[in-house]
């Protein structure tokens, strides 16, 4: 199981979490990866963990302020990215952008999705993977694979009737080796989460209790 944690812009030490994370990656066999700020991509990535960028723009070099261009997120040390966040969405044309641009630099991409329609949608387009998130679910505490477990079936079914070398994460709530088993239970071959590691008092200890179950 894949373990992919979005700091997003919560009030947390990144290089502590990073450090926290790449510590039980090593103890378990675990993967975990962590996706910082744009800004603290090359201090995460110092750590020695895989590190992801939370989200790469669908655009090439040239005149794009405020920008994240995917040659700059590659040489702070991201190895993947993010895109089509709840938080941060792309029309299907600039989602396909952003996964020609993550092409580029060879990064790994997952493209995260509502519901198992828009998995069929983003798997068609090639990314390495695919996220289902309820949007409602986020942050909430509650797990989709709790909430409305079929979606986590029908959004595997999905991806896997377009194409079955893309992976499948189950999003929105997580934050237990619980939900983490469940997840797996349910055909997910990792999760995202964030809160439930970003905002604990001990991201050392959550992320223990969070793979335990497949250790």
């Amino acid at each position: 199981m894949f373990v992919l944690v979005n700091l997003k812009a919560y009030p947390c030490d990144p290089v502590a979490v990073a450090t926290a994370a790449d510590e039980v990656s090593e103890s378990t066999g675990v993967r975990i990866a962590i996706a910082p700020q744009a800004a603290h991509l090359s201090a995460v990535a110092g750590t020695g963990v895989e590190t992801w960028a939370q989200h790469i723009s669908p655009v090439d070099h040239g005149s794009h302020t405020g920008s994240t261009l995917a040659e700059a997120a590659t040489d702070a040390g991201a190895v993947g990215t993010l895109l089509n966040h709840s938080e941060n969405r792309l029309r299907l044309a600039g989602l396909d952008a952003g996964l020609t641009a993550a092409d580029r630099t060879d990064l790994e991409t997952i493209a995260c999705a509502n519901n198992p329609d828009q998995v069929a949608a983003a798997a068609a387009l090639g990314p390495d993977a695919v996220a289902v998130e309820p949007p409602e679910l986020i942050g909430t505490g509650t797990p989709v694979s709790k909430a409305d477990p079929d979606i986590v079936r029908d959004a595997v079914d999905a991806a896997a009737a377009v194409d079955a070398a893309v992976d499948v994460l189950c999003g929105a709530g997580i934050s237990s080796g619980e939900d983490l088993a469940s997840a797996k239970e349910l055909g997910a071959d990792g999760v995202l989460l964030a809160s439930g590691v970003a905002k604990a008092d001990d991201p050392r200890a959550a992320l223990e209790n969070l793979v335990e179950p497949v250790v």
